[in-house]
């Protein structure tokens, strides 16, 4: 996921909008790097700490609170629930410019997490 999404960042901005090829192939790209990274975290909330998130936020929040990833991290993915949610259900009509810029980012975190992930995973699973 991570590789096609920075395929996808090499793209002209300009024409995600006139493309809507383009455009669906980054927004469900971006989706479902988020998606990948809640069921991960869910899971560890679950499987290892037994514990429920209330949301995906909660998701992240929790995964900072119990040490699977930085607070710089989790600062970092705040808010990447409501703009799953956006990008899913459509609330409000999807703006380029914020998924232009979640695109630029998403590589980056989504790696970020999974090395932390990775980490983590050495130091508890068993």
């Amino acid at each position: 996921m991570i590789s096609r999404l920075e395929e996808l960042r090499a793209l002209d901005a300009r024409t995600l909008g006139p493309s809507f090829r383009d455009a669906w192939a980054v927004e469900r790209g971006l989706q479902l790097g988020a998606e990948i990274l809640f069921d991960v975290g869910n899971h560890i909330l679950s499987a290892h700490f037994g514990v429920s998130a209330t949301d995906y936020e909660d998701i992240i929040a929790q995964l900072g609170s119990h040490g699977v990833i930085e607070t710089s991290l989790r600062e970092e993915l705040k808010g990447l629930g409501g703009f799953r949610n956006v990008l899913v259900h459509g609330y409000l009509r999807i703006d380029q410019e914020r998924v232009t810029e979640h695109l630029g980012t998403a590589p980056v975190r989504f790696s970020r997490f999974a090395r932390a992930v990775r980490d983590w995973l050495a130091q508890h699973a068993g």
